[in-house]
């Protein structure tokens, strides 16, 4: 059973909130995969990673090299888990069909966008069989666990 997180991102864009929640990742000792809608998305969330703040550094890659394997975190756009990771990511209208294989599930959705919130209704009835499910909606700056 995996734990499955749904953030409704509002306040916050996604490039604000992806880079603390990996750098959360990373410091419970877990690799993460981030799969994104697109290739131009894989590729701007992978130079938004490298200049995200002077004090901190995200060791990650674009999957498709031959360090994929070793990466801590690795952007793609395929369904692969090349890096063993413990935790996937689903951004820009990438959708979870199943948690199975991970330990933890991080689905995040633009609540602006009608049709990627209709999407996660879906795959929040998809994914709570079986799961441990949670819904997180940003208010002031601050998550609350709505459900």
């Amino acid at each position: 059973m995996a734990d499955v997180l749904f953030y409704h991102l509002e306040n916050q864009p996604l490039e604000a909130v992806i880079p603390q929640l990996l750098e959360k990742t990373l410091e419970r000792g877990w690799r993460a995969v981030v799969e994104a809608g697109s290739i131009e998305r894989a590729e701007a969330l992978d130079a938004e990673l490298w200049t995200w703040r002077d004090e901190s550094f995200l060791p990650h890659g674009l999957a498709g090299t031959d360090t994929d394997a070793h990466q801590p975190i690795l952007i793609t756009t395929g369904t692969e888990n090349p890096n063993g990771a413990a935790v996937r990511f689903f951004i820009d209208r990438a959708v979870p069909q199943s948690a199975e294989g991970y330990e933890r599930v991080v689905y995040m959705f633009s609540g602006h966008d009608p049709d990627a919130v209709a999407e996660a209704r879906l795959a929040w009835r998809a994914l709570r069989e079986g799961n441990t499910v949670t819904y997180w909606q940003q208010e002031a700056g601050r998550w609350t666990k709505k459900a």
